[in-house]
């Protein structure tokens, strides 16, 4: 029985250095949703500290909602690229990517 080869995709440098800076965003969006969250849920714990926690859940929402305009922006980058013959091969989209 032959030994299956190895998986190699290639994709374009531009384009692999574009999706690492937006998975970094992306990361670090996550971590302030994160603490908004856990900032809002303590606060909650004291009557006096009720308005500042929801302002802090209300500002952890419009983080979630960050999320996909991260994504839309950096496929709407990876394309133009790929449009301006900027990346070599074309990685597709993929349920895990951030």
């Amino acid at each position: 029985m032959p030994e299956p080869r190895p998986l190699t995709v290639h994709i374009g440098h531009d384009e692999l250095v574009i999706r690492r800076r937006y998975e970094v965003v992306s990361i670090c969006n996550d971590i302030l949703i994160a603490l908004w969250f856990i900032a809002g849920s303590i606060m909650f714990f004291y009557s006096s500290m009720m308005v500042p926690g929801t302002w802090c859940f209300l500002i952890g929402s419009v983080e979630l909602l960050i999320r996909p305009v991260i994504r839309l922006t950096r496929l709407v980058h990876i394309r133009s690229l790929q449009g301006q013959g900027g990346a070599g091969g074309t990685a597709s989209e993929t349920a895990m990517d951030f």
